[in-house]
């Protein structure tokens, strides 16, 4: 016990310099993944954008086949769109019928829709109005597209 006093005691902690370089470093690494982090924000949105169209597509058919009536799905403009549950099948929208609006522009500000046609998803899981779907921004452009059998996929 007696020989624990003696011993010199030990370095704690790390020296000012130590700590600036470490610093230092941090920066320069966060400077550089900013930059890179801030290059992939439109390929993030772009893929953002591409998942919530496919997502919707395919609840409105999963709700077509469950409720046994046809879905409609408008596109409105360039951000907007929206899918009609068309309880009476008979393709307008009536008083008690669900109609949901899809804004990308909330979430995915640089994002912009186009469409050649407004697709339906009939009780059976097949499709009408085919329709592609091209979502684009500064990152490039990706197809959306529903075939007849009301399978929806996704093309670069």
């Amino acid at each position: 016990m007696i020989s624990d006093l003696t011993q010199p005691r030990g370095r704690n902690g790390y020296s000012l310099i130590e700590l600036v370089t470490v610093l230092g470093l941090l920066s320069i690494m966060v400077l550089f993944s900013q930059s890179w982090l801030v290059s992939q924000l439109p390929k993030w949105r772009l893929n953002g954008a591409v998942r919530q169209v496919v997502s919707d597509l395919m609840a409105a058919k999963t709700q077509a086949v469950t409720q046994g009536n046809k879905q409609r799905i408008t596109f409105l403009d360039a951000h907007r769109y929206s899918i009609l549950d068309d309880d009476n099948n008979n393709g307008k929208f009536d008083p008690n019928e669900l109609l949901t609006m899809h804004d990308i522009h909330t979430d995915y500000e640089d994002v912009s829709l186009a469409t050649t046609n407004h697709p339906i998803f009939h009780p059976r899981g097949t499709a009408s109005n085919l329709a592609t779907v091209t979502l684009s921004n500064s990152a490039g452009s990706k197809r959306v597209t529903v075939g007849i059998t009301g399978r929806v996929t996704i093309k670069s």
